[in-house]
């Protein structure tokens, strides 16, 4: 496969990116000792909303809800289904062959929801509701819109769901919606043993006398960690341009969508507690590699042996990190036809060295 590749080393100080269902942050055992971690879930979904508010061309249009019946809606009167009546009903009934709908759900003249999260992108609602509206003008009483549901969908092109196409999607009532993401993300990890630590906080009551007493309001405690990571993606650019995913797209726009796809990998930063402890911080290494050929292969073994340095962490993460990269590419063969890496070069020029190889 055509392959390009990302590995980052990123420091954050005081911040809980990532919570457990405690809210403690994420935590795993790798080499031995305890890592702080990042799940990848968590990575994407940043890079998704990243992408969405700051790359307006980059095509990353997809919504994942199950609030899917009001788009639908929409399309369909945008189509010419112009009774609101009618609209609802050929809507909830897309919804229910696209993710079966919650019979909870629509009571009270409320429009009902579909029992499960389904990603779709805007391009496909509007192709299926296009093609339904047009298969109901020919015979307004038809209801083979349910047995041409599944042909329809496969015929609704990705023109805006780069996210989907890049981070795949499951539908277990209608398998031709499942797809799967040309990206492929790990779980990020650091490079050295983490173990989470206590912020205990007070706030105080601003209406109590001060000579009352100077007990505080209220107490609590919250957990934080501090840690270098390393973060592994990569895009597979044959399956990106598959027929089911972004082969309708020229490769001019492909291009964009990875070029996004890399500058929402490199800046996206998970967003829980993101003002209580703001720990936006960027890369302090980048290797990004090209391979026309071969499998992918991230370097988080650089640091089964947790860093220990005597100074800082970073440092030691990038001199291992290389290291380790030299020893493979040098016992396993491992040929790269393109390696750039940031600082070396500035953001710009990075993704254009990787972006060209996308045809």
């Amino acid at each position: 496969m055509k392959l390009i590749e990302l590995h980052i080393l990123q420091s954050f100080p005081v911040s809980c990116l990532n919570r457990d269902d405690v809210g403690s942050p994420k935590t795993a055992v790798f080499g031995g000792v305890n890592r702080a971690r990042l799940s990848s879930q968590s990575l994407k979904r940043a890079i998704r909303e990243f992408a969405q508010d700051n790359l307006p061309d980059a095509k990353f249009g997809g919504e994942r809800t199950k609030l899917i019946v009001p788009p639908l809606v929409d399309a369909l009167k945008k189509h010419g289904v112009t009774d609101d009546k009618a609209a609802s009903e050929h809507a909830a009934n897309i919804a229910d062959k696209l993710a079966k709908l919650d019979a909870k759900s629509g009571k009270d003249g409320e429009l009902p929801q579909v029992g499960t999260l389904t990603f779709l992108a805007p391009s496909e609602i509007d192709s299926i509701a296009q093609q339904v509206a047009a298969l109901l003008r020919e015979n307004p009483k038809s209801k083979d819109y349910e047995k041409k549901l599944d042909k329809f969908c496969k015929e609704a092109a990705l023109l805006d769901g780069a996210d989907i196409a890049l981070f795949g999607r499951m539908a277990a009532s209608l398998p031709s919606l499942t797809l799967e993401g040309a990206a492929m993300f790990s779980h990020a990890l650091s490079t050295h043993k983490s173990d989470n630590d206590l912020d205990f906080y007070s706030a105080v009551d601003d209406r109590k006398p001060k000579d009352d007493d100077a007990g505080a309001g209220m107490i609590g405690t919250l957990e934080f960690s501090s840690a270098v990571y390393y973060r592994y993606a990569a895009v597979n650019l044959d399956l990106l341009a598959d027929k089911d995913h972004l082969a309708r797209l020229s490769a001019a726009e492909r291009r964009k969508v990875v070029d996004a796809f890399i500058r929402a990998t490199l800046q996206a930063v998970p967003g829980a507690r993101k003002n209580s402890m703001n720990a936006h911080t960027l890369p302090g290494y980048v290797l990004g590699t090209f391979k026309s050929a071969g499998q992918p292969v991230q370097l988080i073994n650089a640091f089964e042996n947790p860093v220990r340095p005597k100074s800082g962490l970073l440092d030691a993460s990038i001199e291992a990190l290389k290291t380790h990269h030299a020893k493979l590419k040098d016992t396993w063969g491992i040929t790269c036809d393109t390696e750039v890496a940031i600082p070396d070069v500035n953001l710009n020029a990075f993704c254009e060295a990787l972006t060209k190889h996308v045809h």
